[in-house]
């Protein structure tokens, strides 16, 4: 269904970064508390991205954009921040010395809430519910005998 929902996206005029985890390594808040913390989770990463796969980090407050920036990952996910500190956590990236990752908007993005953080400048705004969220489609085959028809 994966493949399916992917192309219902590029239909309706989304665009999907990522099929799954084999194209872009994605450090959530989870394998950062198993790791130990953000520098950790992306040293083990760094280590054993054999493939050169680009990494993403999910961050929560300008802390840990900061850590993320001083470790030179790929992109930096500003996960379920308000409009106002996430247009700071884009400043700062753009203002960053020598490094400027691509930035994406993830977390509570709703039809009312999207244009405002489109506004705040990230390069990518994550909509989950665009796929996780969707009621199915009720599709059925009915057989009838031919006495029936």
């Amino acid at each position: 269904m994966r493949a399916l929902e992917k192309a219902a996206v590029g239909a309706g005029g989304g665009a999907n970064h990522r099929f799954g985890l084999h194209d872009m390594v994605l450090i959530k808040d989870n394998h950062i508390a198993a790791a130990g913390g953000i520098a950790a989770a992306v040293e083990a990463v760094q280590r054993a991205n054999r493939r050169g796969l680009p990494v993403e980090v999910e961050t929560t407050d300008l802390e840990e954009v900061e850590e993320a920036l001083s470790l030179r990952v790929d992109r930096i996910m500003f996960d379920n921040m308000p409009v106002p500190l996430l247009r700071d956590a884009v400043a700062r990236v753009r203002s960053h010395p020598g490094h400027h990752p691509e930035t994406e908007a993830s977390g509570g993005i709703t039809l009312e809430t999207i244009r405002a953080v489109g506004e705040t400048g990230v390069d990518f705004i994550s909509v989950g519910a665009l796929t996780h969220s969707v009621p199915a489609l009720d599709l059925s085959l009915r057989l009838r005998g031919i006495e029936e028809a």
